[in-house]
């Protein structure tokens, strides 16, 4: 043992070293004392101190994908160590994936100074990391991110990115201001509820100690794409009632979401649908022309109306049968849909043989001309079985002060004149 002296030691830990880097933080530079292996080319002999980070850290997991530029605010924070730290990284260099041990010193008491030294590790160490991953990724392969709030110290620390690594990043963040860092990764739409709920003020208010408080919103993933995830607030229980202190974490829920949105879009269908000629329901259209009266109201878009009611429907109930008369409903419907397909207009059934258009952006008297073709082309269709079928139509048209019942009983009056009035027509009112 004695033979080994500083000098020889020091010779001994440069030789087996794959790689030493000696980074000056302050001044955003680094400089390569030793590259072997695949550091000779994964490593500059000069450069930014952040794009090494970058390098190192800031890429996903098993690949060199660089991570979304929202997110590059961390950088410079990663780069602070204020202490001796150890980590595993995986980086990856032509398309090969290595395993590699990060040693780092301070050089100063500023830590403004460190010494790196970077090895990479054998295939049975990176096989056994491997099955560790896969054993972690069990249980937190759906946390993007987590970390350890302070309200009281205004402090984030032991901050965790799965997709970087799953160890915990040597650096804290004044909790105010992540917030303000992170909302940007926030869908616009959800940024106030972001604000809202992460406030301070409302973690202290609403949260007991040992109560969890979380909500969904969209979140741009380090690939920089929005995704649906679940922010979770947990408060510690500690003796001090006063003692604010929270797990934060973000858990990835867009594929789940994505199902439960298809699944809640095809009940809201089934909900406004009529079920035989597929068209909005009753009480949908209602809801289409009390909106179409707002917007009226408010945006000045010119919005008229349609009702449609099929002459002599119960002789063809009575003389075929209903089922000769969904047949003949569907295909009715099917003409109305083909001739204002071109328009923005919407339509529902309102009841029986009766339907309701609504057409927006069109005045009275040009909704009127196209009534007229439209009550035209019906009375020219050929109709399964029945042959010829004729309809009446009433129109009105939103004024000032109306309401959505002076509507409704306006052009109901309207296409009962055009019924009384030897059907076959339209009637304006």
């Amino acid at each position: 043992m004695n033979a080994y002296s500083k000098e020889s030691i020091s010779d001994l830990i440069f030789d087996k070293i794959d790689s030493i880097i000696v980074v000056d933080a302050k001044n955003d530079s680094y400089h390569t004392i030793k590259k072997h292996g695949v550091f000779e080319n994964f490593l500059e002999d000069n450069g930014s101190y952040k794009s090494l980070i970058e390098k190192l850290w800031f890429h996903l997991n098993d690949n060199s994908n660089k991570i979304a530029e929202e997110y590059h605010v961390f950088i410079p924070m990663i780069g602070e160590f204020k202490g001796k730290y150890v980590d595993r990284v995986k980086i990856n260099w032509e398309n090969q994936i290595h395993l590699v041990q990060i040693s780092i010193y301070p050089l100063d008491e500023t830590a403004s100074h460190y010494l790196f030294m970077l090895d990479e590790l054998d295939n049975c160490e990176y096989l056994r990391e491997f099955l560790t991953d896969r054993k972690l990724d069990t249980i937190q392969s759906t946390f993007l991110f987590s970390m350890y709030v302070d309200l009281i110290k205004d402090i984030s620390y032991s901050i965790n990115v799965s997709e970087i690594s799953n160890d915990p990043m040597n650096y804290d963040v004044k909790y105010s201001t992540w917030r303000q860092m992170i909302v940007n990764m926030i869908w616009p739409a959800d940024q106030k509820l972001f604000l809202e709920r992460t406030d301070p003020d409302y973690l202290k208010n609403n949260l007991e100690p040992g109560r969890t408080t979380s909500f969904d919103c969209q979140m741009k993933n380090l690939e920089g794409a929005f995704i649906w995830v679940k922010l979770i607030f947990s408060r510690t229980e500690t003796t001090n009632t006063d003692d604010f202190r929270f797990v934060f974490m973000v858990q990835d829920i867009h594929d789940n979401s994505l199902k439960l949105f298809d699944t809640l879009k095809r009940y809201e269908e089934l909900a406004s649908k009529d079920p035989l000629t597929s068209i909005y329901n009753h009480g949908r259209i209602e809801t289409e022309i009390i909106n179409s009266i707002d917007a009226f109201h408010t945006k000045g878009i010119p919005v008229s109306f349609m009702m449609l009611d099929i002459d002599h429907f119960k002789s063809v109930n009575d003389k075929y049968g209903h089922s000769v008369g969904d047949i003949v409903l569907k295909q009715f419907v099917k003409e109305i849909n083909e001739f204002i397909a071109p328009y923005n207009f919407t339509i529902g059934r309102w009841g029986g043989e009766e339907f309701v258009c609504v057409c927006y952006d069109m005045k009275l008297d040009e909704v009127a001309k196209l009534a007229d073709e439209l009550r035209q082309k019906i009375s020219e269709t050929d109709f399964k079985k029945v042959i010829k079928l004729t309809c009446s139509i009433g129109l009105t048209e939103v004024k000032k002060d109306d309401t959505a019942q002076i509507i409704f009983d306006r052009v109901d009056h309207a296409m009962y004149e055009a019924k009384t009035n030897g059907r076959n027509r339209i009637i304006t009112n």
